[in-house]
C-alpha cells in the first residue's frame, strides 16, 4: 500500500478537518460519515498501514494514541466510549493509514458487526 491516503492529505493540509486535538505525534477530528453523535478519528503523523504492519519501534507511539483517544472522549464529555481499529478491508479498514476510531453519545451494541 502507498502512504498516499487522505489522512496524509489531513496531515500535509490539502484537506481540512474539524480538529478536536493535535501534538507532535497525533491529529485527532471529527470523523466525516459519523456512526455515532461523538465519531473521532486519532491518527498518527508517522505512516503507518494498520496494526499488521506496526512494528516494535511503534509500540509507544501506540500506547499514544490510546491515551489521546481517551483524552478527547473526556474532551467531548463522554462516560462510555468504543475505541476501535480496524486492520485490513475485510474489518472494515478503508483508509489504509492506521487510525483509532472513538464512538460514543449513545448506547452501542455488541457484537458490533
Amino acid at each position: 500500500m502507498t502512504d498516499e491516503t487522505v489522512f496524509s492529505q489531513i496531515l500535509s493540509g490539502n484537506i481540512q478537518c474539524d480538529e478536536v486535538y493535535s501534538d507532535e505525534k497525533c491529529l485527532a477530528f471529527r470523523d466525516i460519515q459519523p456512526q455515532a453523535p461523538i465519531h473521532i478519528l486519532v491518527i498518527p503523523r508517522k505512516f503507518i498501514e494498520s496494526l499488521k504492519t506496526a512494528q516494535d519501534a511503534d509500540k509507544d507511539l501506540l500506547g499514544h494514541l490510546l491515551i489521546v483517544a481517551a483524552k478527547v472522549a473526556n474532551q467531548e464529555g463522554l462516560e462510555s466510549w468504543r475505541t476501535i481499529v480496524n486492520t485490513g478491508s475485510e474489518a472494515g479498514q478503508t483508509v489504509f493509514h492506521l487510525h483509532v476510531h472513538v464512538i460514543g453519545g449513545r448506547p452501542l451494541a455488541w457484537p458490533p458487526g
